[in-house]
């Protein structure tokens, strides 16, 4: 037979084990299930039947695998002598042809697939199929299949089968295994053609010409011995193909023993072998290509035997292979769809003769002409396997590294646990860069202590190098290495053979110079830590490139010559993760030095906050708490100002407040714990001028007026009226005299903390209630139940929250609209809002007092806006005009606010609950007041850089107001109105030239158009 015509019969075959998938031709995407890996097991067989009953077997399988519940299945195939198709199944296995009549004949003639739902009683075929009947349950049918040859016009073969319904997918796999059946019906042609050959062409190679390759051509025992052996090579385990192969080979090249060296794909720079004769290694061996005997056979692509090689490789080989080499034949096997050597057939010991010749080669040869894309294919599949273990064992180092955060040294023996595992190395070195050094804190998966640390200069040795360039070094020979240190070994008696050094890397982070990938941010927050980082890129600190954070140091492949290419990618994988887990775990560190710096700061400054002995000793006896009317008799009315209180006495009206409102008795406070949480709270609060402890006092003492002078406040629960007075006497705590545009704007502490949620100092003062709350002996709660605790402090928290001004715009129309329907008291919802709006209206509580105290108050707002003021000029930020004590108009400003934040607030308090009334006329006489002190400067043209001198300005409309709710005197009044209507014309204007006249007479030396001292 032609060694082409057989190559074209057995390429098929191949095809089939290069690439499955392609040779299969799955087509719409479809899932691969079972069935479709039996399917290929059945086409294998079909590609290593030698026989027609093996044919005929392996066809019923096919067709059994691909329809449903099949029955009666009859096969036709080609008949060599007569041509026609013939049959030996359905009549007791008497040879028949096929009918020429019926579903079959027409299958014949139209050769393409028919179904047919019943068949004629007439039809040949229901003799031949019993299960065929006339009338056919329902999804049942007969099949004609039609198997065509390779030139899709000649019929070979026609298969008759009982089934379900035939679907488009069944069709698919139909025509697929029809064109196998048809190469399987020549070939066995073709073998029946060549066994009448005389006997001489069928026992030696013979040189064929016209080979495509330039090889021979086999007889017939050969291309079945190769037939034979394609057919067996059906395991995806190279080692196990690979003992076929070498089986074959030992057995038609009579040799002692085969080896087949494979080239390795990384690098070709070393060939291994798994397999030698009949034993699969444990353990691989290794040669390098260009220092053997394989060099010439890989790189000029041809063969050599014993007399080619060196004594020195001979000794070299027998040493690797333990064994005494008395003949020798390599030779290259080529790939040709890749043009290059992928490995080298070794033949070893000729069997009664001295020495191999070309028959042998020519043997090699023939047999890896075929073999080879199965053998390489495998090896392919081997790698993506071996390539999908290494990526699951990096899931599980990566795991395995995370959950080491906590301990940085514990997380430095993993990672060179690790690494000597992924790469099999003898031992790890691991170095971190600190301060211009490499210190190594674990050495050989030892932890040493703060002393044992081991530190060199960055910029020295092979660690040093790799750390300043941050590239990865893989040196194959150490002592020829330059860089290389010999004194360790000559001191320790190791001997170091080769090397790979990596860096690990932040890749995570971005440099502070310029913002480019680099040193990793969290260390340049602060400049004087720059040193702590070294970045890559010709030594200089900080460049664009990632951040050389450690060093790994492997010596040694336990299993191989050197360090592969293979090896190096492993570790650039690696070092990824080991430079996120040593990051994270080093900022893990920072993050709890800071939290227990932040836990001592914050104990020392609970510590200071106590109050004395001195200061709290006189507090300690409730004999001590006097009524809250002897502080004044008018403590309970709106009209009284807390502010006439002295500061010392203060601590002690809050604890009468407590008491008097009930608070102690029915949640169960001690008198010792309420007394420290009151002084915590006074020191908790710093001296701004408006924003200190007297604000805070001053609120609670509106909510505790809001408490004895409102009957309808029982609409609420008796804990939420707790939860609002606690919350008004903490709700500034520790204010910094700036709100929280400037705490963003500024970039400061608390703005990192809480800028994310809004509201950034109401967080901050309900964080230090809590702080409060949970210093010893300051708990005021820890007598509630778990549900009221929970509650009061949900309570207090959306109540200071609600103290900014942001939210309650928010909230605005809902209180209105509240205020329209009615309060429910089944509603939580209309609780809350009722709170937030009770907090607001004890916030601003102060423009409810008499004119005396509600200027000095807005004096008091303006000295600390103008110092925010001030400290946004300096830092280049934008200052509005309220704050801007060179533009503001300060009764303009606050009749602005009285009109759109406090006389709305009161407003739809006075709806909610109409006790409260009087509150909103309160407000609007001190409104009135600020209209006409806002008509008498300007008036009067009165001019100043610094607004806050506005204060220091006697006013004559302020006359006759010095007790709460009067106005102006009637002369005042009028010339106002007079001047209000038609200013700065004839008589009126007159008259406010008067009233400017009258304020100087009676402020001698005092020049109004000037700034005040």
């Amino acid at each position: 037979m032609a060694s082409g015509t057989f190559g074209q019969l057995i390429a098929s075959v191949f095809s089939y084990f290069r690439d499955k998938s392609w040779f299969l031709r799955w087509r719409g995407g479809e899932k691969r299930t079972d069935m479709d890996d039996e399917l290929q097991d059945i086409l294998l067989r079909l590609g290593g039947v030698t026989s027609w009953d093996q044919l005929r077997e392996a066809v019923r399988d096919a067709v059994g695998i691909t329809l449903q519940n099949t029955e009666d299945l009859v096969v036709y195939l080609s008949d060599i002598a007569t041509g026609t198709l013939v049959s030996q199944d359905g009549l007791a296995g008497v040879v028949h042809t096929l009918p020429k009549s019926g579903l079959a004949g027409k299958c014949a003639e139209e050769q393409h697939l028919i179904v047919a739902k019943a068949l004629d009683i007439e039809d040949p075929l229901c003799g031949l199929l019993p299960s065929a009947s006339p009338t056919l349950p329902e999804n049942r049918t007969v099949a004609c299949i039609p198997v065509l040859g390779s030139d899709n016009a000649r019929l070979v073969g026609i298969i008759a089968v009982v089934c379900d319904a035939v679907s488009s997918n069944q069709e698919k796999r139909l025509s697929l295994v029809g064109r196998h059946i048809a190469v399987c019906v020549q070939r066995l042609h073709q073998m029946a053609t060549q066994q009448r050959l005389p006997p001489a062409s069928t026992t030696t190679p013979t040189a064929c010409s016209g080979s495509p390759d330039g090889g021979t051509c086999m007889g017939s025992s050969y291309d079945n011995g190769i037939l034979q052996l394609c057919a067996e090579l059906h395991d995806n385990d190279p080692a196990s193909m690979q003992t076929k192969v070498v089986k074959y080979l030992e057995r038609h090249t009579q040799s002692e023993c085969c080896a087949l060296w494979i080239v390795s794909s990384e690098d070709a720079t070393e060939v291994f072998c798994q397999v030698l004769g009949n034993r699969v290694l444990e353990e691989e061996i290794r040669i390098l290509i260009p220092l053997s005997c394989f060099n010439t056979v890989v790189t000029e692509e041809r063969s050599i035997t014993l007399d080619d090689i060196s004594e020195n490789s001979r000794t070299e080989l027998e040493q690797k292979m333990d064994m005494k080499i008395k003949s020798l034949l390599c030779v290259p096997v080529i790939n040709q769809a890749r043009s290059k050597v992928v490995a080298v057939a070794c033949c070893i010991n000729k069997i009664g003769a001295p020495r191999f010749g070309q028959a042998d080669e020519d043997v090699v040869r023939h047999c890896f002409r075929y073999t080879v894309p199965v053998l390489t294919s495998v090896m392919s599949l081997q790698k993506e396997r071996q390539l999908k273990q290494e990526t699951q064992s990096m899931l599980q180092v990566a795991k395995n590294l995370f959950t080491h955060l906590d301990d940085v040294r514990i997380l430095l023996r993993e990672i060179m646990m690790e690494a000597r595992n992924l790469t099999q190395a003898e031992r790890c070195s691991l170095f971190l860069v600190e301060n211009d050094e490499l210190v190594a804190k674990v050495f050989d998966g030892h932890v040493l202590d703060e002393m044992g640390e081991v530190r060199i200069p960055i910029t020295q040795g092979i660690a040093g190098h790799v750390a300043t360039t941050g590239k990865i070094l893989n040196i194959k020979d150490a002592y020829s290495h330059p860089l290389f240190y010999r004194g360790v070994d000559n001191s320790t008696g190791f001997r170091t053979r080769n090397i790979l050094c990596f860096p690990i890397k932040d890749r995570s982070s971005e440099c502070a110079e310029g913002g480019q990938p680099g040193c990793p941010s969290v260390l340049h927050k602060d400049p004087s830590q720059l040193k702590d980082c070294w970045c890559v890129g010709d030594g200089k600190r900080c460049s664009e490139r990632h951040a050389v954070v450690g060093i790994a140091e492997l010596c040694n492949k336990v299993n191989g010559l050197y360090f592969t290419k293979h090896d190096e990618e492993v570790a650039a994988v690696f070092s990824i993760y080991c430079g996120i887990s040593i990051v994270h775990s080093l900022l893990y560190k920072k993050m709890k030095d800071a939290q227990y710096r932040s836990k001592l700061a914050n104990e020392l400054m609970m510590y200071h906050m106590k109050g004395t002995e001195e200061d709290i000793k006189p507090l300690l006896s409730k004999e001590s708490v006097p009524k809250p009317e002897s502080f004044h008799p008018q403590m309970a009315s709106f009209t009284y100002s807390p502010r006439g209180i002295p500061d010392e006495e203060t601590i002690r009206a809050t604890l009468s407040m407590f008491y008097d409102m009930g608070f102690v008795y029915r949640y169960r406070i001690r008198h010792s714990t309420l007394v420290n949480f009151c002084t915590l709270v006074r020191r908790g609060y710093r001296d701004p001028p408006y924003h200190n402890w007297y604000h805070a006092f001053s609120v609670g003492h509106f909510c505790f007026l809001l408490y004895k002078n409102l009957n309808q406040l029982d609409m609420l629960k008796d804990i939420e009226v707790f939860a609002l007075f606690v919350a008004c006497i903490c709700h500034d705590l520790d204010h910094r005299g700036t709100n929280n545009s400037f705490q963003v704007h500024s970039q400061s502490v608390l703005a990192a903390l809480y800028s994310s949620e809004g509201s950034v100092m109401e967080r901050h003062h309900f964080a230090q209630a809590m702080c409060i709350l949970n210093t010893e002996g300051c708990n005021i709660f820890e007598n509630l139940s778990t549900e009221d605790y929970q509650t009061v402090l949900d309570l207090m928290q959306d109540i200071i929250l609600a103290t900014d001004l942001a939210h309650h715009l928010r909230i605005i129309k809902e209180l209105k609209q509240m205020a329209e329907d009615g309060y429910k008291v089944e509603d939580p919802h209309c609780h809350k809002l009722l709170l937030c709006l009770l907090m607001t209206s004890c916030d601003l509580s102060d423009q409810t007092k008499n004119w005396q105290t509600t200027k000095r108050i807005a004096e008091l707002i303006y000295k600390e806006f103008f110092t925010q003021g001030d400290l946004e000029k300096a830092m280049g930020m934008e200052t509005p005009e309220m704050y801007d004590r060179e533009k503001a108009c300060i009764p303009e400003l606050q009749i602005n606010f009285l009109n759109h934040i406090a006389l709305p607030v009161y407003q739809i308090l006075s709806k909610v609950i109409p006790q409260s009334g009087l509150l909103v006329k309160a407000v609007d006489a001190n409104k009135t007041m600020w209209l006409r002190l806002k008509r008498e400067s300007s008036l009067r043209k009165l001019s100043s850089a610094n607004s806050i001198d506005f204060f220091q300005i006697p006013f004559r409309s302020e006359n006759g107001a010095a007790e709460f709710g009067k106005g102006l005197s009637e002369e005042t009044e009028e010339e106002l109105a007079e001047g209000e209507a038609e200013p700065g014309r004839g008589s009126k204007a007159g008259a406010v030239e008067d009233i400017s006249e009258r304020n100087n007479n009676n402020n001698p030396g005092r020049d109004t158009t000037t700034k005040s001292s």
